[in-house]
């Protein structure tokens, strides 16, 4: 399944870079991003696209039936980032993870030959903590990108304003703020931890590594305070003995 998932990560990664990396204009960037929406297109009309990484997505799709749908997805997700940077409540967060990274989870659901409608649940879950986690990982990168993915409900909820995230101001209310957030996505991370069970033994173990990396990022924003302005949580060498652990044994 190697090729396949490269070819996965090679078109979510350059489709994302279009929309949030460079100094393109917005009218480029979507452009872009329906040059690849036509890529997909050729795709499912039973082409192969000579450019990468098209070619190997083609042979992808045909070799394992992947459904189009979800890079699709991927697409209307990175399309939203150009034109959208604010979210008014977690619901509508919720529907752009639905679309920015619970795909990737289903097309390996879909490699790995797994329908069950609870193990996708699951998988969703995993996926959209990860995405939540990066969120509150990179709190100030996304600030200096003109953006806020903390739902705008929350900010009033715990009297947080946007200069306040410009300032980089981490006061009583900013912490509970983004202890409230990483609370959500851990939670939602434990929630998808059964799916591991139904995985092969080498599957299972990146999958509970995975987990484990996210909740190491989680705690690390704990730690800190939730003061992500001045040092973005990482892995450390530390973690990375701890997250084996915590796959093998958990």
């Amino acid at each position: 399944m190697r090729a396949a998932i490269a070819a996965i990560y090679a078109f979510a990664r350059g489709a994302d870079d279009i929309a949030d990396e460079g100094d393109d204009m917005p009218a480029l960037r979507l452009e872009r991003l329906d040059a690849y929406a036509s890529q997909l297109d050729w795709i499912a009309a039973g082409g192969t696209p000579t450019d990468p990484p098209f070619t190997a997505l083609a042979e992808a799709v045909r070799r394992h039936d992947l459904p189009l749908k979800p890079f699709r997805d991927l697409l209307s997700a990175f399309r939203q980032d150009v034109l959208r940077s604010r979210y008014a409540d977690y619901a509508s967060l919720l529907d752009y993870c639905s679309r920015s990274a619970n795909p990737i989870g289903r097309l390996l659901l879909h490699l790995y030959g797994i329908s069950d409608p609870a193990h996708v649940q699951r998988s969703d879950a995993i996926c959209t903590a990860l995405q939540l986690a990066n969120f509150w990982q990179d709190v100030a990168i996304d600030w200096r990108k003109g953006r806020i993915y903390i739902p705008l409900q929350d900010l009033a909820s715990f009297g947080v304003s946007e200069a306040q995230i410009g300032q980089g101001a981490c006061d009583e209310r900013w912490r509970r703020l983004l202890a409230f957030e990483v609370a959500r996505a851990r939670g939602l991370l434990e929630s998808g931890r059964p799916l591991a069970s139904a995985l092969a033994l080498r599957t299972r173990l990146e999958l509970r590594m995975t987990i484990a990396g996210g909740l190491r990022i989680l705690a690390a924003i704990d730690a800190v305070g939730g003061d992500v302005f001045r040092r973005r949580p990482a892995l450390r060498r530390r973690d990375w003995v701890a997250m084996a652990v915590s796959a093998l044994f958990r």
